[in-house]
């Protein structure tokens, strides 16, 4: 018996990610999504220097966390596109009690 070995290299689902952890739509879409707050944040906070940057980064932060990890494993934009073809396709049943025979 001939029998073909495959070796399965241990990094092989770790195509298409950062750091083998995020994809990179997840991680373009963090950068679209946290690159305006931290801008308003630096623009429009009136307070000293390290006040800004800790207010800053409590913003920026949990948001890009947000924003890399995404919704239910699928990315923010996916996840949104999906929710409102539901929501445009969604049906009301209605029961007013009666049946006919």
């Amino acid at each position: 018996m001939n029998y073909d070995v495959y070796h399965i290299p241990v990094n092989f689902t770790d195509a298409g990610r950062l750091f083998g952890l995020f994809e990179i739509r997840n991680a373009i879409e963090t950068v679209l999504l946290t690159l305006p707050a931290l801008f308003a944040c630096i623009a429009f906070l009136p307070l000293a220097l390290t006040p800004k940057i800790i207010t800053t980064m409590v913003i920026v932060v949990p948001l890009g966390g947000f924003g890399l990890v995404g919704i239910s494993d699928d990315s923010l934009t996916r996840w949104l596109s999906s929710w409102w073809r539901w929501r445009k396709r969604r049906r009301l049943m209605l029961y007013r009690g009666e049946a006919k025979n």
